[in-house]
């Protein structure tokens, strides 16, 4: 499920965490195209929604940091209730991104209000000048936004992630959360939002075909969801709204059909943990640090016996 600060949140206790530091604990009644009502027990009122960085829900479920210390970068999955395809692509629609340079295009997805996205690292190597286009809902008409000034925070290409910040001071940006790949199951119903061959806003469905697809060393999600050139980099959903997977490829053969792969979510967990030890370096854009391997072990030339004249 999509935190947009514009989701259905319907009717719970919970609180919220406001971008000026503030709380709030109330019931969330309803939301609007540009706040949330809230009954604080003795009061109703109306909070814009790009005040909100965080929800906490009665029951403990968290969407988003708990504070300042938190050095999380993205929100994990708070544990909703599944639903169509056609309903979560109306609330997931403002989180997903599409990604352009030069000479490539592909499809990547906010996780945290800050602007905070992923992509594959193959979508932007290369290159140190991107445009992220965002499709804001607003009222009744679709605005594509337009960001020029991304920066290149960490990139793993190894496990092809990346991930971009759009530097702006005043946006808060809508996102998704992470659910935990290690519960992906085989014939999970999922479904994938990206731009295919520059196509925007284009949605594929299928199931899970294997959680734990081990290729070259590493781990992938195999699954029957239509992935092509741009879907590259976007977000894998379940039926919650909760990513599972990074869509990263296909197999490509006359008469193949239906056998993509996306990286796991726990995959991309542990590159933003460690972000720091991917850090982009700007000299060298095809990559973050990259370190020379060390030196062979020297070995001395063999000794000369009396006589040998070679």
């Amino acid at each position: 499920m999509i935190f947009n600060p514009g989701t259905p949140l319907y009717a719970e206790l919970a609180t919220l965490n406001l971008a000026d530091g503030y709380t709030v604990k109330g019931e969330i009644l309803k939301e609007a195209d540009e706040h949330l009502v809230v009954d604080l027990g003795f009061e109703i009122v109306r909070i814009p929604r790009k005040t909100v960085v965080a929800i906490v829900q009665s029951e403990g479920a968290v969407r988003g940091p708990l504070s300042g210390e938190n050095r999380d970068i993205y929100f994990p999955a708070a544990g909703g209730k599944e639903r169509s395809v056609q309903a979560q692509v109306k609330e997931i629609g403002e989180a997903v991104v599409d990604i352009r340079s030069r000479r490539a295009i592909g499809s990547g997805f906010v996780i945290h209000p800050d602007g905070y996205i992923i992509t594959n690292h193959h979508v932007i190597q290369g290159e140190n000048t991107l445009t992220v286009t965002i499709f804001r809902r607003e009222g009744k008409d679709l605005v594509k936004v337009q960001y020029p000034n991304i920066r290149i925070v960490a990139l793993d290409p190894r496990n092809d992630l990346a991930l971009l910040k759009i530097e702006s001071a005043s946006d808060t940006f809508a996102f998704v959360p992470l659910a935990d790949s290690d519960e992906v199951l085989a014939g999970q119903n999922v479904f994938a939002v990206g731009s295919p061959l520059g196509y925007d806003r284009t949605v594929s469905e299928g199931i899970v075909s294997l959680p734990g697809r081990l290729m070259d060393g590493r781990l992938y999600l195999q699954t029957t969801t239509q992935i092509n050139p741009g879907n590259s980099g976007g977000p894998l959903f379940n039926l919650k709204g909760e990513v599972v997977g990074v869509n990263n490829m296909k197999a490509m053969a006359v008469g193949v059909e239906g056998v993509g792969f996306a990286i796991p979510t726990n995959v991309m967990k542990m590159f933003l943990h460690k972000r720091d030890a991917y850090a982009f370096d700007p000299r060298n854009p095809n990559a973050g640090f990259r370190y020379p391997p060390p030196p062979r072990k020297y070995r001395p030339p063999p000794s000369k016996t009396p006589g040998d004249t070679r």
